[in-house]
């Protein structure tokens, strides 16, 4: 038997200026459930869609949307699509702007966190399709900003994890406020429990597409399960994090993410955070610095952690493992993205192993609970000096004291000798040593310490191009800032 013909988005009815979009940014075939669903939403169908994060989700339901809206008025758009989280809603605004540029279709994104000027200006405006947070598209209906009476069609995107933070109940207020014969899209990785009373109440007649879990991914994801005592835990994240790329890690509490952020970076680990305490700004930033590299983990909660999509993550470590297997699905499912392969590390302490146990009969995962081997892993390496090991009665690495306590001062807190930024190339970086040299042009090389980059490790090799600044530490003038420059 041959094998089965995969369509292609003219195939589907796709339009052609949305088809040629399409092209233009090398999207050429439609994955499973674009291919299942695009057709139905197109004819103006329910669609309830069953689907991992990662496949597609955001082109499945904004080609139909985008095809099959009119121009909206000042506070009365004609789309919209409602998300759990502010991340989610500026990734698939960003995605749904270009997608509706042929047809001059104007995309917003409302979430709490930001401030109430901008989204009433673009209100008044005018937007084709709100992307919003239930929450504070709320507020903005409170405020007479905003009326949904025009909407033709409705998104609701990861419905499971509108559930499992609360937000049912206020979507189900705004959709009371749209007309009744809109057009209703769902998608959500579950389909049951309180997503099915939401699909059952709130769509008519829908068409039902479910794509299975990708078993491929499962392949490509490998999972290590590690007894680890707890005051051990700091450590050995420090050395996972000097031999893998660009990683997420998961704590259970707001708090424990700046302790952990704290105490690995008296390892030289700079890390960023993500949860629910930081404004709008500071995870913006937070979310930029990790996907561009500047530093090679996040460590994030839960619930602030929901939404993001960045591709190229080679590891996730749950430090704090995580409550039920829904959130370690959730979680792990942050890397092996769009066929790339990827790592997950679970931190067993003590206290923990009977219910980590029980996670594993849950989930299928019959790996054996090991000491940790970062050597395992097979990982490609990043410029982070490796960690040393500490014994399990040392809860943070030793403070150097006298003159090396003087010396790491001055060379963390050195000032600059110039703000002017000069270029040269990198010679060598020993990644375990955590120094390099860079060749200035002038016949003396420029050591650079490893605490003095400014762009991850696993972008960097020899006789790249780099930008810097001059500053003094122990070694005399070094390179400070050090940046990749595109050539």
């Amino acid at each position: 038997m041959g094998a089965i013909a995969v369509p292609s988005f003219a195939d589907l009815g796709v339009p052609h200026d949305l088809d040629r979009a399409l092209h233009a940014r090398g999207i050429e075939t439609p994955t499973p459930i674009q291919a299942l669903t695009v057709a139905d939403g197109l004819a103006g169908r329910d669609v309830s869609g069953k689907a991992e994060t990662g496949s597609g989700k955001t082109l499945a339901f904004g080609i139909p949307l985008v095809a099959g809206i009119d121009r909206a008025g000042p506070g009365r758009p004609t789309a919209l699509v409602l998300v759990p989280t502010r991340e989610l809603a500026r990734q698939v605004a960003d995605e749904l702007t270009w997608l509706g540029r042929p047809r001059k279709r104007r995309v917003f994104a409302v979430y709490g966190g930001a401030g109430f000027g901008p989204q009433l200006q673009a209100l008044r405006r005018g937007t084709d399709v709100l992307v919003a947070c239930p929450g504070r598209l709320q507020d903005l209906i409170g405020r007479g900003a905003v009326d949904l009476d025009a909407v033709q069609t409705v998104v609701i995107d990861e419905a499971d994890r509108m559930a499992d933070m609360g937000f049912l109940p206020e979507v189900r207020k705004l959709l009371d406020r749209t007309p009744p014969n809109r057009q209703t899209l769902l998608f959500s990785a579950t389909l049951d429990g309180a997503v099915d009373t939401l699909v059952r109440a709130y769509q008519s007649d829908p068409v039902r597409h479910e794509v299975a879990d990708d078993p491929s991914a499962r392949g490509r994801m490998t999972h290590h399960f590690w007894r680890t005592e707890r005051d051990d835990r700091v450590a050995v994240l420090a050395e996972v994090l000097a031999a893998a790329g660009p990683t997420i890690v998961f704590c259970r509490t707001k708090y424990g993410t700046e302790s952990l952020a704290k105490k690995l970076g008296r390892f030289g680990v700079r890390t960023e955070t993500l949860h629910g305490n930081r404004s709008q700004g500071q995870r913006e930033r937070a979310l930029e610095a990790f996907a561009s590299g500047r530093v090679p983990a996040l460590l994030a909660t839960d619930v602030a952690a929901r939404g993001i999509h960045v591709d190229g993550v080679a590891c996730v470590v749950h430090f704090d493992p995580p409550a039920d297997e829904k959130d370690y699905l959730h979680r792990s499912g942050r890397t092996a993205r769009a066929g790339a392969s990827g790592t997950v590390v679970t931190f067993v302490t003590p206290d923990l192993e009977k219910a980590v146990r029980r996670l594993q009969r849950t989930l299928d995962r019959p790996e054996p609970i090991t000491q940790p081997d970062v050597g395992a892993l097979d990982l490609e390496p990043v410029l982070v000096a490796a960690a040393p090991r500490v014994e399990a009665t040392v809860a943070e690495p030793a403070q150097p004291r006298g003159r090396e306590r003087t010396r790491a001062t001055e060379r963390d807190h050195a000032t600059p000798r110039s703000a002017a930024r000069t270029r040269g190339t990198l010679k060598f970086f020993d990644t375990k040593r955590g120094f390099g040299f860079i060749d200035q042009g002038t016949g003396t090389d420029l050591f650079v310490h490893h605490s003095g980059l400014d762009v991850a490790g696993h972008r960097l090799r020899e006789g790249v191009t780099v930008e810097f600044e001059l500053g003094d530490g122990r070694r005399g003038v070094e390179a400070r800032n050090v940046r990749l420059v595109a050539v």
